[in-house]
């Protein structure tokens, strides 16, 4: 027997992360004849290609990887840098599209980061900070052009909440300039350039999806105000509107929001203003549609329900746009993996509190033959939900309207509940899982998740302080204290590092939630024994070190299914639980 091809692989990553090239090329090609589509010899083929400047042999060997496997987000990237450098900006678009679908969305910020023109931008920003820069100052002659031909930043606005300071900033500047720009043409794009346009319509789509949580000066605010009405007029009228003025007005106002705007429909547009169009007209007025289909299965009738559904209607949450599992769904689809027996059984689950339809949707993927159940307090929520399920052509989940607290009239039992995030804003959160273990069977589990009292301490202080600075939860209010805190960026690291920050259904969630209860481990611990129900272990730590520290503390004796040492673990290092306790819990069979 020779060397296995998984030995070569590693062996040839180590001479490409030493820049050794010639070695790791015949390495490479040496397991291409073996095994002509091996994806991971292919992309590195590909970025040594790169690296020397031939973007025409890099593409094509992205594009043998990517044949092998066309779920894999780093390759779509890839292609996408060497097409960017080609000029094929529809190909690049394309690529970092997928590539963003597939994951990349995770990574977007990290990458726009490296940008030379972005860091540029940044720099000039932080040499000032906290003092604002002009647009001369930060843009000079040429403008946002330069920004505005970045194609994967184009496609990361598009595509997911670029949760970063630095970029919120940016992308602030440049939204000023472009209303500058609009401002001062007519009704004319002629001499707009394409990019500019393309990169307006993205940031207008990026600033829909945080909500247009990014602050602006009064001047600006009455820019955008005058531009707005404006573009009412031309609609009334029948006048022409330029694409650039359509785009900036989106960048400031829900298109949906607008009076009369199902006009815009009418008249034809580019592209990339169509794109705008459908994620700020069609999609809405869809949700509209939704909410008649969803059932209501109990009143709401507590006072902090009812508190707690007002902010979720005005504030659905969370406003996701990427399907974490469609690498997943595409595997499976194709047979590369196939679902377990727990997996492809039969089996009734429930999603208490399935606020957009994330949670629910991943679960009715993983166990495509299991009945779901999706209950919310927030109509918005639920119509959300429903218009993303139809569009993944989802059929096995049933979306309703009700209260945890009331759901013990269902009438109905579950193999499997799952309630993550969400009792904790219950009047009683104890009360409310006490329903949702009466409607358990017997031998099924519960995913629960639950805040932290230990870890939320950062969160605590931030609400103490919004409550002595009389901060309201209106989007004004929660804009103004944003920027308070990023001028005291060093005393808020671990809020400006939470992606709930960088929207505003997100921040109302994290610091202005009507209602938030934490939990201690201990108050945990009773209950289940209260209940007798077994503690089946937390979910895996993003970061892998958290249990290596938990098995060093209990040398010999460390045992995850003990809460007792994890609430000594917790208490030495209080940040463990920072997102919340995610855990498994089970009810005996008898």
């Amino acid at each position: 027997m020779g060397v296995s091809i998984a030995d070569l692989a590693a062996e040839a990553s180590r001479f490409y992360g030493m820049r050794r090239f010639n070695e790791a090329q015949q390495i490479c090609r040496q397991i291409l004849a073996r095994e002509a589509g091996h994806v991971q010899s292919l992309n590195l083929l590909g970025l040594m290609a790169q690296a020397s400047g031939d973007h025409r042999a890099a593409a094509k060997a992205f594009a043998k990887a990517i044949a092998s496997d066309e779920v894999n987000a780093a390759c779509h990237f890839n292609a996408g840098n060497s097409y960017q450098a080609l000029g094929n900006r529809a190909k690049a678009a394309t690529h970092f599209s997928k590539a963003l679908a597939l994951g990349m969305d995770a990574k977007a910020v990290g990458f726009i980061l490296q940008s030379p023109v972005v860091t540029s931008y940044v720099g000039r920003i932080a040499s000032k900070w906290p003092l604002p820069v002009t647009s001369v100052e930060l843009f000079g002659s040429e403008g946002v052009a330069p920004l505005a031909r970045d194609l994967f930043l184009r496609s990361a606005m598009e595509a997911t909440t670029l949760a970063s300071m630095q970029l919120e900033v940016l992308l602030g500047y440049a939204r000023a300039e472009l209303l500058r720009l609009a401002g001062e043409q007519g009704s004319d794009d002629g001499d707009v350039d394409d990019d500019i346009v393309a990169f307006a319509c993205a940031l207008a789509r990026q600033c829909f999806i945080n909500e247009y949580v990014y602050a602006q000066t009064e001047a600006e605010s009455e820019g955008a105000g005058a531009l707005r009405d404006r573009l009412l007029q031309d609609l009334t009228s029948g006048a022409a509107i330029s694409p650039l003025t359509l785009a900036v007005v989106a960048a400031y106002f829900p298109l949906h929001a607008l009076p009369a705007a199902d006009a815009l429909l009418r008249r034809d547009w580019p592209a990339t203003v169509a794109g705008l169009l459908r994620v700020q007209l069609r999609e809405p007025r869809e949700e509209i549609e939704e909410r008649t289909a969803v059932a209501t299965l109990t009143p709401i009738k507590n006072s902090v329900s009812v508190d707690v559904m007002r902010q979720y209607e005005e504030n659905p949450y969370p406003r996701w746009t990427v399907n974490p599992l469609t690498a997943f769904a595409a595997d499976r689809a194709r047979g590369r993996t196939v679902a377990t027996a727990d997996q492809q059984a039969e089996r009734d689950i429930l999603i208490a509190g399935c606020g957009t339809g994330s949670h629910a949707i991943q679960i009715a993927q993983v166990y495509p033959n299991a009945r779901l159940l999706a209950v919310d307090i927030s109509m918005t929520s639920l119509a959300y939900a429903r218009r993303k399920t139809r569009e993944l052509g989802l059929r096995n989940i049933d979306y309703a309207q009700a209260d945890i607290l009331e759901l013990g009239s269902l009438g109905r039992t579950f193999d499997s509940i799952e309630s993550v995030g969400v009792l904790h804003h219950l009047a009683e959160p104890l009360a409310g899982w006490r329903v949702l273990v009466s409607l358990l069977r017997p031998g099924g589990t519960m995913r629960i998740g639950l805040y932290s009292d230990l870890a939320r301490r950062v969160i605590v202080e931030a609400r103490d302080r919004i409550a002595a600075r009389n901060y309201r939860a209106t989007a004004d209010d929660i804009s103004r204290c944003r920027q308070d805190i990023f001028r005291e960026a060093d005393k808020w690291k671990s809020l400006i590092g939470a992606k709930d920050f960088y929207s505003m259904s997100g921040c109302r969630d994290l610091l202005f939630n009507v209602m938030e209860h934490r939990l201690t481990i201990p108050a945990i611990a009773a209950f289940l024994g209260e209940h007798g129900l077994t503690f089946g272990g937390f979910e895996p730590f993003d970061d892998p070190a958290v249990l290596d520290r938990f098995r060093k503390q209990f040398p010999g004796t460390a045992d995850e299914t003990d809460l007792d040492q994890w609430h000594r673990f917790e208490v030495d290092h209080p940040e463990t639980f920072w997102d919340m306790y995610v855990f498994m819990a089970g009810k005996s069979a008898r």
